[in-house]
């Protein structure tokens, strides 16, 4: 599958999973429906790898690697986020992790050594902006008092955990761990992480028997998971992990469309120019300059 289609794919499927997270909530605590999700993944992923015989015995030193990237990826990052659902709208927690993008590129740059491109660069500022234009209602009625200061900073330290485990799946990559184990046994220990701060919160260990939360989990298991992070991190294996994060910056309009359908949002002409903002600047950030020409010169041939 190209590279871009990829990148489209996990986009859709991540912009659906604002609508499952919301039927999460109720009597689980956030920790404990993050422990169900990603435990309940990593075994449906560990048992493909096993069913397809693949090779899944790595030495303590990858299981190391592996372990840091569940941390950031599959526990760490989601605690907070769930629990920054609880004091903010999705547009605002949208707004907030959409910071991932930057931390990103200073990881990258940190981790690999290599200069930050001036469009990439430009194009997260416009992504960015994009966004702010589009929850810019909301950001005005919230404003920064009490819990939402809190849920804000949340949503940061989301992004900055998300944004270290992004780039630790490209280095766990480039040391030649494969993605689909990788992802099990890093959900797996990520999960177990959630199953210890859940235990040291006091957390009561129950299961939501509606049909909203069973379905929603069950979506978030084999889409938002198991699909999604294969899609993601086989994307910063083969565009970047700079490029990968602009994933983040653009689901959130997918899950607008979405609220528009299900929930009523309203397309107002500030949420229309911040749309527009975003795909120009995920489209400045994800084409190369060269592939740019080489379109445009295919499109003055047949034109």
């Amino acid at each position: 599958m190209a590279g871009f289609a990829l990148f489209l794919i996990t986009v859709l499927i991540w912009g659906s999973t604002w609508i499952a997270i919301e039927g999460q909530a109720g009597p689980v605590a956030p920790q404990v429906s993050v422990a169900y999700r990603f435990l309940l993944a990593g075994a449906v992923l560990l048992a493909w790898c096993v069913l397809r015989r693949r090779p899944h015995g790595y030495c303590w030193r990858q299981h190391g690697w592996i372990a840091l990237q569940g941390l950031c990826l599959f526990c760490l990052n989601y605690i907070p986020l769930y629990w920054a659902s609880h004091w903010l709208t999705s547009g605002l927690v949208a707004v907030g992790f959409s910071s991932v993008v930057i931390f990103s590129f200073v990881f990258s740059a940190i981790a690999f050594r290599r200069p930050i491109e001036p469009r990439v660069l430009l194009g997260g500022g416009l992504g960015i902006a994009g966004l702010a234009v589009i929850f810019q209602p909301e950001l005005a009625a919230d404003g920064v008092a009490g819990t939402t200061l809190l849920g804000l900073g949340l949503t940061v330290v989301a992004a900055l955990l998300a944004a270290l485990g992004t780039v630790l799946g490209s280095r766990n990559q480039r040391a030649g761990l494969p993605i689909m184990q990788t992802n099990g046994f890093g959900m797996v220990y990520g999960g177990l992480t959630c199953v210890l701060i859940a235990v040291a919160s006091g957390d009561r260990w129950i299961v939501d028997a509606s049909a909203l939360y069973l379905g929603s989990l069950a979506y978030l298991v084999l889409f938002g998971s198991v699909i999604g992070f294969w899609g993601y991190l086989t994307t910063v294996g083969r565009l970047g992990p700079e490029r990968a994060a602009f994933i983040p910056v653009l689901f959130p309009c997918v899950a607008l469309a979405i609220s528009s359908l299900v929930e009523g949002f309203t397309w107002t002409p500030s949420a229309i120019a911040g749309l527009a903002l975003v795909l120009t600047g995920n489209a400045l950030a994800l084409v190369r300059p060269q592939r740019l020409a080489a379109q445009t010169r295919r499109a003055g041939a047949t034109g």
